[in-house]
């Protein structure tokens, strides 16, 4: 078993998954399955790191380049919070990861809205400014308010 894990990875999970749903428990190769099942809640962990790191990016960036808000901008924002909602949703237990996780994201975001805006990184300030809540309220966009235009 340890050398079809090596070598076809998916064979691997086939045969794993084939072994579960007969009960064949002694075949079970148990060291690799228990850190492929850790390995996928450390990937919604990172999931959700991630998708914080572009949302709050992207809310960087409409306060701090307010004369560049775009559709695509407002977009982004939007998708990501429905994104982040569903993957909570399916994942209650993340919940209380988000706020150990808000200001790595945050560090994240910024270096995407550096590149994004050739803003210097001093423009940004040194701790994340929103509140969760907000981050996650599709009512939140920092500085000015978006135009009807925009929203719509």
């Amino acid at each position: 078993m340890k050398n079809l894990y090596e070598t076809d990875f998916y064979a691997w999970t086939q045969e794993q998954a084939n072994l579960l749903l007969h009960h064949q428990w002694s075949q079970l190769d148990l060291s690799n399955l228990i850190e492929e099942i850790e390995s996928l809640g450390r990937q919604q962990r990172g999931e959700l790191r991630n998708r914080l790191s572009v949302l709050i990016g992207h809310l960087l960036k409409w306060e701090f380049q307010s004369e560049r808000r775009s559709r695509s901008w407002l977009n982004t924002i939007r998708i990501q919070r429905i994104d982040t909602l569903e993957l909570l949703e399916e994942n209650p237990s993340l919940e209380p990861y988000l706020h150990e996780v808000i200001q790595k994201a945050y560090v994240k975001g910024v270096a995407l809205a550096c590149r994004e805006t050739n803003l210097p990184l001093k423009t940004f300030p040194q701790n994340c400014p929103y509140v969760l809540k907000d981050i996650l309220s599709d009512r939140f966009y920092p500085g000015e308010p978006t135009t009807n235009d925009m929203m719509e």
